[in-house]
């Protein structure tokens, strides 16, 4: 029986760039950069009162600065700027943050490997476009600000101060946890806020979809590893950088596991069919999903036969680097 996973999708009424009170410790901030990719935008965190932080500043739009600094209240400053990792529509905005508050920046580290760039091993779906989705895909393309469209690894971000699981940030009224969390991304940091018992889990949880695992930086082993940590924390309320809040957060997070377990399942059976190249399993087991969300669906199938490979389950069949362009089959 297919896992079938309950996202949290709605996000209620909000206009971008207007402060939200959450709860008593929580604001939010919604950007104005809702993509395929982004749900409805990156959603900025403002956490106590008075000596305030701010996690997850945004991609690099002055609008969004404004809007953060404009939900302060009276006699509030920004003293803490937390980044969860180094995606260029969660850290970007820090060093104009910075200059504008004199807020220390923290985080796990600077972003991890960057695939080199080969122009040979490179999964192109466009031919599965229709005429009507390639002209709406590039109209909305095209009508992106050009701030959102250097979308990626934020390769400039060096934390002033580095953050190592369970070290502990605190602020005026609040305290701080990190909590590593590879898989997604290397360097990603999610945080727990001690006085709401809640989890500000950027990319790593998100409510309206399963996070995207982009290998070399990225790691199905550690992704599911990761996953599996959160369980024992027990948090009450799961707040991701994009979406609404995870009311359930354990129940949640089990199914994220068994979901990713199922696509494993499902990957081998492609192969046990015969040998397989990536760009022919993704169109069939995301048939249905937005045809953008084939590339970044890639990258999480890449990981989960590099997976394989390393565990010995697979193999690369014309070669001996399993790249997204190569031919797997089961060992």
């Amino acid at each position: 029986m297919a896992v079938q996973i309950e996202h949290y999708r709605d996000m209620g009424t909000f206009d971008y760039g207007a402060v939200m009170r959450m709860t008593p410790l929580i604001r939010r901030v919604v950007c104005r950069n809702p993509t395929p990719f982004t749900y409805k935008g990156t959603g900025t965190y403002i956490v106590g009162t008075g000596r305030v932080a701010v996690i997850d500043p945004g991609p690099p739009l002055s609008s969004h600065v404004d809007d953060v600094l404009a939900a302060l209240g009276s006699g509030e400053t920004v003293t803490h700027v937390l980044i969860t990792h180094t995606h260029s529509d969660h850290s970007s905005l820090t060093a104009r943050l910075q200059e504008l508050t004199g807020a220390r920046s923290y985080g796990f580290g600077p972003h991890g490997a960057v695939r080199a760039y080969d122009p040979h091993d490179r999964v192109d779906f466009s031919a599965y476009f229709t005429a009507e989705e390639k002209s709406r895909f590039d109209k909305e393309w095209d009508d992106l600000p050009a701030e959102l469209k250097r979308e990626g690894p934020d390769l400039d971000f060096r934390p002033d101060e580095r953050l190592g699981d369970g070290d502990v940030v605190r602020g005026g009224n609040w305290t701080m946890t990190a909590v590593h969390t590879p898989g997604h991304c290397s360097n990603h940091l999610c945080y727990h806020l001690r006085e709401e018992n809640c989890l500000f889990s950027g990319d790593h949880v998100m409510g309206w979809a399963t996070s995207v695992v982009s290998p070399p930086d990225g790691s199905m082993q550690d992704y599911l590893a990761s996953l599996r940590k959160l369980l024992p924390r027990r948090a009450e309320r799961f707040w991701p950088t994009h979406g609404p809040a995870i009311t359930e957060p354990d129940r949640y997070v089990r199914t994220c596991v068994a979901h990713r377990e199922e696509r494993e399942q499902q990957i081998i059976a492609h192969l046990r069919a015969g040998a397989r190249r990536i760009a022919d399993i993704v169109p069939e087991m995301y048939v249905g999903y937005d045809k953008r969300l084939w590339y970044p669906a890639a990258n999480s199938v890449h990981a989960h036969l590099l997976h394989l490979v390393d565990t010995a389950r697979a193999r690369v069949v014309d070669g001996d680097e399993p790249k997204l362009t190569s031919v797997y089959e089961l060992a």
